[in-house]
This record gives structure tokens, sequence and C-alpha cells, in this order.
């Protein structure tokens, strides 16, 4: 009998104020009674809306059916032939805007809480399976693929599957990309991506980390070496400032370098050689999910004070409305619609206060949300000691400037085609991050998973 209940089956979790001054997993995740009852409200639709809205294309309903039968290794079969992720993507997909909004259930209730059992199914299969995934037989062609990150670890984990010799090429020390120096370990555990790209290594793909393609290799001579395409999945890793006033004194952060330090090289530990400066009162500048990360890592850092500071209201706050709610529960201060005009320091250039203006809302932009405008007369100072910017980042120029013929767009993103990654090169494709700039880990991954196609497609024909 189908569970009719309107609400999902909420998730554990650690109570907010123990998990602010700790790294531990917030969501703890369902028990497989929990799970079992939770997939009994999939109501198993004959014209599967919720895969329309994956944009790897799960048979959500296939899985979900076998997580309500308790048969917990078929599930994660059937999640594996679609995704090389999903411990990873039960985590961290936006399912609320893709597979969830499609459901069903949705119409009159909570839809059915996909990402949750598609974490519970990974989860389980990481704790029990006891036998390697068997490795395909090699079909003679290599390929390689630039940057470890979602988008460069789907494409090697479906080209692997294909029986390609498969290296990735990193440019950091780890693989993962921005899922090891972006998300935090408390939403995303480093052991659960480092097992995840294990899976992947026992399929036959091969990782070379501290390989800046550009500077060591160049993708002319990747070709060189035998390799018969190229993925660059190479994201979008070059951080961006409001060039204000201020940007250059001594504890003023961009994201990717606060959160880099922190989940990467663990600056959250006390005997870290290379840690954060020690910080009181913490604005971060954005409002998107980066944004978030950064302002929940300073809380455990020890912050007394962290505020989000938005030129925007709440109904336009990109973030996921899950993460806004756990940084409020935590402690978080939300200073909406003000925008900051100038970092302000002391006589040894250190953060003293930054300077905002509010912010009214006006006609709407080019991107459809209303256009903030400043109130005249209505500067204030907010004292703090660390500034963190989170407002975006664009592709690294060093791929394009190093790869002749490689056509990009005037922001920095490579050209590529929408259905298939072909870029202007041939034999070259790309996806992610590094064509569309900073977006989603499933949409990365769903980039990765159409050019593994189009580049077998292309290698046979070719040969």
């Amino acid at each position: 009998m189908p569970n009719m209940s309107l609400k999902k089956n909420p998730m554990p979790a650690q109570e907010p104020a123990v998990r602010a001054h700790n790294f531990d997993e917030v969501a703890l995740g369902y028990t497989p009674e929990q799970a079992m009852d939770e997939a009994a409200r999939c109501l198993n639709c004959k014209n599967k809306p919720c895969v329309a809205g994956c944009p790897v294309a799960i048979d959500i309903p296939a899985f979900i059916g076998k997580v309500k039968e308790g048969d917990f290794a078929a599930a994660y079969e059937i999640l594996s032939r679609s995704t090389s992720l999903p411990a990873v993507c039960g985590r961290v997909c936006p399912q609320e805007t893709q597979c969830e909004s499609k459901c069903v259930r949705g119409i009159k209730g909570e839809p059915v809480a996909i990402g949750r059992l598609e974490r519970f199914v990974a989860d389980w299969h990481m704790r029990n399976a006891q036998e390697k995934p068997a490795r395909p037989t090699p079909n003679g062609h290599k390929a390689a693929v630039i940057g470890a990150g979602p988008a460069g670890l789907t494409c090697a984990g479906d080209l692997a599957r294909k029986g390609y010799d498969v290296t990735i090429f990193e440019a950091l020390h780890t693989a993962g990309g921005v899922l090891v120096y972006g998300i935090p370990e408390f939403r995303l555990p480093k052991a659960i991506v480092e097992k995840e790209i294990d899976t992947l290594r026992d399929l036959g793909v091969k990782v070379e980390t501290n390989m800046v393609i550009g500077k060591v290799l160049s993708v002319d001579e990747l070709f060189g070496m035998g390799f018969e395409s190229v993925f660059i999945g190479s994201g979008a890793g070059l951080p961006r400032f409001m060039n204000i006033p201020g940007e250059n004194l001594k504890g003023v952060y961009s994201a990717n370098e606060f959160l880099t330090r922190v989940n990467l090289m663990k600056a959250f530990r006390k005997d870290n050689p290379t840690p954060v400066k020690a910080v009181r009162r913490v604005a971060v500048v954005g409002g998107g999910n980066v944004a978030m990360d950064a302002a929940r890592c300073a809380l455990r850092l020890g912050a007394e004070k962290v505020y989000i500071v938005y030129r925007r209201s709440m109904e336009e706050l990109p973030a996921r409305r899950e993460e806004v709610e756990h940084a409020q529960e935590e402690g978080v201060e939300f200073l909406l619609l003000n925008n900051p005009v100038e970092i302000l320091g002391d006589e040894h250039k250190n953060v003293t206060a930054i300077r905002c203006v509010k912010m009214t809302l006006g006609e709407p932009d080019e991107s459809g949300r209303r256009r903030p405008v400043p109130q005249e007369g209505s500067e204030f100072e907010l004292a703090v000691d660390c500034v963190i910017m989170a407002i975006g980042t664009s592709p690294n120029p060093l791929l394009r400037s190093t790869t002749p013929g490689l056509d990009t767009q005037k922001w920095g993103g490579i050209i590529a085609d929408e259905e298939t990654g072909a870029t202007s090169r041939e034999g070259v494709f790309a996806g992610g991050d590094a064509v569309t700039g900073a977006a989603t880990v499933i949409l990365a991954m769903g980039a990765g998973k159409n050019a593994a196609a189009a580049m077998d497609a292309y290698m046979q024909d070719k040969n």
C-alpha cells in the first residue's frame, strides 16, 4: 500500500547549537525503516515526470521501488547505470528545483524525498558492498579528461564503462574539484568523495594529480601522447571581486580561497600549518550556496558574529532554502537589501569595518530579478575583522590561452555545443562550469555524461 502522508520523512540531523561548533555532517541520513517508508510515498507514475527533471536521467521510480521492497543492492545497481556519484548527488544536488519539482506528490503536499533516498542507497552500498565493480573489456582507445570535478569524474566514469583507457589530469593535489575544495565537510564529507573516486579507479580510471594542463602539458601534447579525444572539465575557479576600495586589506578573502583553506587544507584543525586568521566578526558578501558555506564555516572556526550581506531580498536569494534555513538556525545573521561600497582598515592594513549602502528593489534586470537601487544617504558602517567575497567565479584563462583554435566567450567560458559538448577544436569537448560559469554539481555531471556519449561516437567514427 502506498504511504499517502503529505509530508516527507524528516531528515535526522545534529542540533543547531551542537553542529555550529563542529565540522561533522549535519544531516545524519535515513534509517532503513525510514527509507522504505519514504519510498512507499512514490506512486510509480507511468510517465515518470521526475526523470525529466534529472540532468543525468536516473530511473527514479525504479530505484525507489527497490528501496520500498528493501532490496537496496538492486536500487544501487539502477542508480549506478546513470550516475557515477550517487552519494554526492544525494547530498548536494538541488532536488527541490529538479526531480522533486516534477513529483506528482508535490501537487498536494511535499514531493517524495528523492535526494534523501539516493543518499541512503549510496551510503548503504558503501557500507555493505563486498565486491569491486568488474572492469569492462578494453576497447583499445584512449581519452583524456582535464579536471577531476563532477563534470570530469562523470565523463571519465561513463567512458571507462565503455572500455576506454581514461586518464584524468587534475591541477590540485587531490581529486574531486569543487567537491573537495568548495563544499564543506559538514555538507559533504571528503571520505564520501574519496570512496566515489575509488569506485572509478576500480573501473580502470587513472588519476594524475598536480597536473596543470596548460603549464605542465598542453592539449596538443595530450593528443601527441596518443589520446584520441579530450574533455575539458576544468571548472570555474577564478574568483570575482567587487573592485571597491579596501579589497586588498588583510582579512579580505575570496570565498574560493577561504573554503579551499578550510575544506582542502583543513584549516579548522588546531595543528594545521596553514590556518585561517582568527576572526571575531565576519561579513560574507553574496547570497548563493557558496556564501552560505563560507558563513557556516566561519561560525565553526569560532567567529562570534557572522553576517550575510546581500543586496536583494530573501525572495531573490539564490541559495537553496535548506542551506539558508540551516545557516539561520546556526546563528548567521542576514543583512538583506544592503550592498558594500568600501572596506575600511587600520594603520596596519587590517580590516576594521565594511561600509554599506541600503538598497530598494526597482524594475527587473536582464536576469529577471528586480534590480537593486541604492538609497541616497543610507550608508552605514558594520564593524568586522574579516570580509569574504562570495559573488561568483569565472573559468581560469590558462587553458584558453594555451589551446590554439579553442573559441571562448568574452567572459571566459569555453564555447561548446549544449547537447554534445563539442568545441571549435576537433576532438576536444568541454562541459560544466568551464562552459557555463559557476552552476550546480548535477548540471556539471549532466554535461560530462553528454560529452562522454559524444566522445564515444567521435572516437568510434574516427576509427
